[in-house]
């Protein structure tokens, strides 16, 4: 079944399917709009959705390409559409933003030009939200696994040591998104260590021994050991929102942090309440703030 997204009594937005299971095939575009036609349903729009997990920005070409033809199909049924939703899924950094941006401009300047009297939309809500919230996971244990490769970072020699490491979150947890698309982080490890400090192949898994629950396959880490902390960026909100599949599984607390400078702009724009602030004071033991960092919590 397509899904539909109800404006009004009677209007509807066709969904065409692109890299997504919802929505409906650009093949039967023509028979959904015969049955409006039948049943007096105005359609508005056309609406597609580019999945996060999708990396290549020429996708966008064939869905502007689809939508195009969905709007001149829906005139020779006497329907005039003025809306175009090119939906969400802008993750990741700027410059990836931008790489779309260059792909789509030029095909609405075509496809949409401007005094057609289309509305463009966007949902890029994902892409506002991406890095509002850093994650934070300890090694509860770790595992030696001899290496047939070399890193040939720091150390050379066929016997150089693998390191498998446990972490208290997976995608049964804050990683949920990684049973379905790439991780958009990078750990970094928390710990301070010397610049020509040994760097071993490692992986990173969850808790819950699946072999689906590995979260980083292979990267180059310091030696760790249990109770050390490493962080992920950019984890977006929606990690935080998923319920667990385990209910032992506990979701990790959320501490509110803002930079020196934030913190006297709000000070200075009459924003001194106590209790609307004093969330931001509560900052997890992993998390050293240095003396340049700390502020005071003076009004």
């Amino acid at each position: 079944m397509p899904r539909s997204y109800y404006i009004s009594q009677q209007k509807i937005i066709l969904e065409v399917k692109r890299v997504t299971k919802f929505g409906t095939t650009l093949k039967n575009c023509r028979h959904l709009l015969e049955c409006a036609k039948e049943l007096d349903v105005q359609i508005i729009g056309v609406k597609f959705h580019v999945s996060s997990a999708c990396k290549e920005s020429q996708v966008y070409v064939h869905a502007l390409s689809d939508a195009r033809c969905v709007f001149d199909m829906a005139g020779e049924f006497g329907f005039t559409m003025n809306m175009l939703d090119i939906g969400g899924g802008f993750t990741g950094t700027e410059f990836r933003l931008e790489e779309v941006n260059h792909v789509i401009s030029p095909l609405l300047d075509v496809y949409f030009p401007e005094g057609s009297d289309i509305k463009i939309i966007s949902e890029p809500g994902s892409y506002y939200v991406s890095s509002a919230f850093t994650l934070a996971v300890n090694i509860i244990a770790k595992k030696v696994v001899k290496s047939k490769f070399s890193s040939g970072v720091g150390k050379t020699g066929s016997d150089e040591p693998t390191f498998m490491y446990y972490m208290n979150d997976g995608v049964y947890g804050s990683f949920a998104s990684k049973l379905s698309e790439d991780l958009n982080t990078i750990p970094e490890v928390h710990k301070k260590y010397k610049e020509d400090e040994l760097l071993f192949t490692s992986s990173l898994w969850g808790l819950s021994c699946d072999e689906l629950d590995q979260i980083v396959e292979n990267c180059f880490l310091p030696e760790l050991n249990v109770g050390d902390w490493l962080t992920f960026d950019n984890m977006e909100a929606d990690s935080f929102h998923k319920p667990s599949a385990f209910n032992d599984f506990q979701r990790p607390a959320i501490y509110y942090m803002m930079s020196y400078g934030d913190w006297y702009e709000m000070q200075d724009s009459g924003i001194t309440s106590v209790t609307m602030m004093k969330n931001f004071f509560f900052v997890p033991s992993c998390i050293q703030l240095s003396q340049e960092d700390s502020f005071s919590t003076e009004a």
